[in-house]
Order: structure tokens, then C-alpha cells, then sequence
């Protein structure tokens, strides 16, 4: 690895590391953080905020948008199909365990890690790729856990919401007023460190009781979400920015919604943590390298 390179990776994870290691601090010293009011902050402000200001301002194409998209959907259905089978045949409860193998952390860490090595282009794209990720989350997660109609959950999700709006804005050239841009820029900006420190806050207060089934779990969440990004982006001709983005998006652990909804419908909360907790320090482990493909597979 050249010295640029290094220096590159450093400015890309650090800033994720770091912030993530201040939440984890904070839950260690035993200093409150109330995590139920920062994560309303996240899904019913600062994430619709996020996705409005950086549709708004993403200088691709509408075509080029809607294509990633459809390749996001693509991943996404494709990860949990092939989750799916997998649990079928070691006979694990697709109920419990299908969340945390299928969905990935695409907001928490993804939407940084995505920002930082692909710039403001890589955000947008990004965003994509965690709205499909939030819809399917939280509209399936709940249908599927406590057998409860999602439709309710779909049309009170924000993100939902922001969404549409920055993708109309997206397609249209359409400004908002200066003063409602500035607004939304702002509250928008609140989501990549509240989401890391978050993380980094969830991550210490869990703890993985079946250590060799969280690591194998974690394993396969990882190598699944990976193989099939990196399909998807061939199958769907993504190049540049996108390519690296959505593989990059595809590769990341285990959400920490999955636990919070399992531990809501109680559908091994324990389990669940574990891949959470495993899949994330894996993932740390493995991210200078998956950051180093990525950055290569959208120069090639």
C-alpha cells in the first residue's frame, strides 16, 4: 500500500472511528444518553433532511439515480432471498435471523464511510442505497416479526418521505428557498455524527452469549451482502462512484435497528445482539481493505 493510499484510508476511517469510539465511551462511563430521543432525532428529522439536501444538491443524471435505485432494490431483494435460503437449510428461524443477515448497517455506518471517501457525489448515491434499505427495514422487519400489517409503518416513515421530495427535486432542478435549503442543510448535517455516536453507544451496551454462532452469522452477512453488491453492480453496469458505492453499501454489518426490533418483538434479542456486535468488529477489521477495493473498483 503506497503512501497516498494510506494517508487516503486514515482520512476516510478515522473520522468514523473516532466518533463511533466517543458513543462507545460515553455508554462505558455509564453517562445517560438517551438513545430513544436521538434516534427520533435521526429517523423523523435529520435522516428526511439528509436525503432532501443531498438529492437536492446531487449532480448526476435522473436516469443515472434511478438506476441505483433499482440496482439498491436488485441487492437488497437478492441479500434476502439468499438469506433466507441459508437459514431454511441450517434450519434457523428466518423470523428471528433474517433481519440481521439481509439488512445492513447502510445508515449508521454506511452513509459516512460513503461520504467521506466518495464526497458529496458518494452521499447522494449513497442515500439511495439506505432509503431502500430504511423502506424495506421498516415495513418487513415488523410484518415479518410480529406478523403485524406493515402499512401503517410505511406511511408514517419519514425517510420515506424525504425521499420523494429530493428525488422530485432531483428530477425537476427545482431549488427551495434559500432560507428552507440553509434550514434543511442544517438539521441534515445533525445525521452522520448522532448516527456514529449512536452506533458507537449500541455497540457497548451489547454483548454477544454465543460467541461461534455470532461470529459464523456475521461471516455470512458479510461475504453475502459483499458478493451480491458486487453482482448487482456488474449485472446492473454501475461505473465510477456508484460501483464503489453500492458495493461498498452491501458490505456493511449487521444494522443496529435489527436488534432494537428484535428485542422489541422478542425474537432472540440475545442472538441478534451478537451478530450485531460480531458482524460490526469484523467489519472493522476487514473495512481498510474493503475501503481500498471500493475506492479501486470505481477508478477502474
Amino acid at each position: 500500500m503506497n503512501s497516498t493510499l494510506a494517508a487516503q484510508l486514515v482520512d476516510i476511517l478515522l473520522p468514523v472511528f473516532a466518533l463511533a469510539a466517543v458513543g462507545y465511551g460515553w455508554q462505558r462511563l455509564g453517562v445517560p444518553f438517551e438513545r430513544e430521543f436521538v434516534t427520533r432525532v435521526i429517523m423523523n428529522i435529520a435522516g428526511p433532511c439528509l436525503i432532501v439536501d443531498s438529492l437536492a444538491g446531487l449532480e448526476v443524471s435522473t436516469d443515472r439515480f434511478a438506476t441505483m435505485v433499482a440496482a439498491s432494490v436488485a441487492a437488497f431483494v437478492a441479500t434476502l432471498v439468499v438469506s433466507f435460503l441459508l437459514l431454511k437449510g441450517l434450519r434457523l428461524s428466518t423470523r428471528s435471523y433474517l433481519p440481521a443477515i439481509g439488512i445492513g448497517n447502510t445508515g449508521n455506518l454506511g452513509l459516512p464511510l460513503s461520504l467521506f471517501a466518495f464526497g458529496p457525489e458518494g452521499l447522494g448515491l449513497a442515500v439511495a442505497v439506505y432509503a431502500v434499505n430504511s423502506v424495506g427495514q421498516f415495513t418487513l422487519t415488523p410484518m415479518l416479526q410480529s406478523g403485524a400489517p406493515s402499512l401503517k409503518t410505511l406511511v408514517t416513515t419519514p425517510v420515506i418521505y424525504g425521499a420523494v421530495i429530493g428525488t422530485a427535486l432531483l428530477a425537476t432542478g427545482a431549488m427551495l428557498p434559500e432560507w428552507l435549503s440553509s434550514t434543511v442543510g442544517l438539521l441534515g448535517d445533525l445525521m452522520i455524527p448522532l448516527m456514529l455516536l449512536a452506533l458507537g453507544n449500541t455497540l457497548g451496551g451489547l454483548h454477544a452469549k454465543r460467541l461461534p454462532f455470532a461470529l459464523g452469522m456475521s461471516v455470512v452477512r458479510l461475504v453475502i451482502g459483499f458478493g451480491i453488491a458486487l453482482g448487482v453492480a456488474e449485472l446492473f453496469d454501475l461505473e465510477g462512484t456508484a460501483r464503489g458505492v453500492l458495493v461498498l453499501q452491501g458490505a456493511m454489518p449487521a444494522a443496529v435497528f435489527n436488534y432494537l426490533f428484535a428485542a422489541r418483538y422478542n425474537r432472540s434479542p440475545d442472538d441478534v445482539a451478537g451478530i450485531v456486535l460480531a458482524s460490526t468488529l469484523l467489519s472493522a477489521l476487514t473495512m481498510p481493505l474493503l475501503v481500498t477495493f471500493c475506492l479501486r473498483l470505481a477508478a477502474a
